[in-house]
């Protein structure tokens, strides 16, 4: 039997919680149409683990070369 090469790569999303739609929004940042919504947190990880996925496919460049997420910064301003 011939053994698939599969690799595991790790992708983040930038999630926040729309009080108009009542939804939360997630946005993989890097992937080109990598975005959805989901009205619980668990739909929302279906629903973009799905995107991604689809994006990728039609993705026709190397994985490595898609931009690295860093981190998030959060600081304060005063108003």
């Amino acid at each position: 039997m011939d053994k698939i090469d599969r690799s595991v790569k790790t992708f983040t999303a930038y999630v926040e919680f729309d009080r108009e739609s009542n939804l939360y929004v997630g946005i993989i940042p890097g992937i080109p149409g990598a975005h959805t919504q989901g009205a619980t947190l668990d739909e929302l990880q279906a629903n973009l683990r799905e995107v991604l996925e689809l994006c990728l496919e039609e993705f026709n460049g190397n994985l490595d070369d898609l931009p690295q997420f860093v981190g998030v910064q959060q600081f304060e301003i005063t108003l």
